[in-house]
């Protein structure tokens, strides 16, 4: 290796059963997974896949006490043949995983837009990831407090301002991740080198380096799952930003503050193209706070939002929005889906991401979504 140097219910949806089933499965895939071999793609490139590990020597690793700076894995997905591809070429997508994630949770999604040309990056959250690795070559797994707290933090008993202590300092690592990753990738990109921040195998530089050159940094999407959903968004605020797309997750990043036990919202305009895609029960719960006054993240920023869409799935559930139940069918029904489909589910929600970007990051076509699938 080298150095180069709500409502309380409500945002139960972010927290409690994503990183279960995922990690689950991944690590238990000998017992429980059946033959998943990927989705197929539509997209006229054949794929390839390499990954590095940037560490952000202006933080530290807050989940350790040895000094040691933060570190943010990212995994590549693009098309196969890219030094066929000009320079600044190809649009980047950005994706992060839901609390106890990890960066394969949307691979089908991944694949599909590599195959149409895009570079997409997914990034662990450490400590948040259910497990990744550092540069030490460690297995690191997700933190036993902030597991605990994810799955108890929505209870009844919990007070507003407590819940937002604890979600507030959640968001703050995994858009401080998110913005380092950007930042990151805009440097090396411009640079044409890989930094002393870029941690990565001898043989993957030279990808590395040529991935980075044919890609368009003008042309920047976010997405993610759940409250990695929550963490595109707010950092989708950035001006270089071009297109967002939420995930089943509730705009936790976009809560300000609470007063006399009631949240406070950001109600900035949001400008950067802004996709929402939710769950039924999911919508349900935005519909029920409209109706009864609730100030909740999502219907404020969609509101403000200069270009914002939003749909739901009927009968879906929050994993639906991954790979998991195709994956690992038993454990992703016992642990939170619902009646749809999967591989229709997955497979429509892959298509409108990819006519959204297809759309605000290369500018092909209108976009338009119906209220509902």
């Amino acid at each position: 290796m080298t150095i180069q140097k709500k409502k309380k219910n409500t945002k139960l949806v972010i927290f409690c059963i994503i990183g279960v089933i995922i990690l689950g499965a991944v690590l238990f895939r000998t017992y429980v997974i059946t033959d998943y071999n990927g989705r197929e793609t539509t997209g006229d490139y054949a794929l390839a896949e390499t990954s590095a590990i940037l560490i952000d020597d202006s933080r530290l690793e807050t989940f350790e006490q040895d000094g040691s700076k933060r570190e943010v894995p990212v995994h590549f997905y693009f098309p196969e043949n890219i030094d066929d591809f000009s320079e600044d070429t190809l649009p980047l997508v950005i994706f992060s995983h839901g609390a106890f994630g990890y960066y394969q949770s949307n691979t089908s999604t991944y694949m599909e837009l590599a195959s149409h040309g895009y570079v997409v990056v997914s990034l662990d959250h450490p400590y948040h990831s259910f497990f990744t690795k550092d540069s030490s070559g460690k297995t690191v797994t997700v933190d036993s407090e902030f597991f605990q707290t994810a799955l108890s933090v929505g209870g009844s008993d919990v007070p507003e301002a407590e819940i937002y202590d604890i979600t507030s300092e959640w968001m703050q690592l995994r858009i401080a991740d998110m913005n380092f990753v950007v930042d990151e990738l805009k440097k090396a990109g411009s640079d044409d080198t890989l930094s002393a921040a870029w941690f990565y195998d001898d043989k993957d530089k030279d990808i590395l380096v040529s991935v980075l050159k044919v890609t368009d940094f003008d042309k920047i999407g976010l997405m993610g799952h759940s409250m990695g959903g929550a963490t595109a968004v707010t950092v989708g605020r950035r001006a270089d930003i071009s297109a967002v797309i939420d995930i089943d997750g509730t705009m936790l990043g976009e809560e300000t503050g609470v007063e006399d036990g009631v949240v406070q919202i950001n109600e900035d305009p949001y400008e950067t193209p802004l996709l929402a895609i939710a769950n039924e029960e999911h919508h349900r719960q935005e519909v029920d706070a409209v109706r009864n006054s609730y100030a909740y993240a999502n219907n404020v920023v969609l509101q403000n939002a200069t270009c914002g869409y939003e749909t739901y799935f009927k009968n879906a559930g929050h994993m639906n929005f991954t790979d998991l139940p195709l994956i690992s069918p038993a454990l992703a029904n016992m642990l939170g889906t619902g009646d749809v489909d999967p591989g229709e589910c997955i497979d429509t929600m892959n298509s409108i991401i990819l006519r959204f970007y297809d759309c605000y990051l290369k500018g092909e076509g209108e976009f338009s979504v119906e209220e509902s699938y």
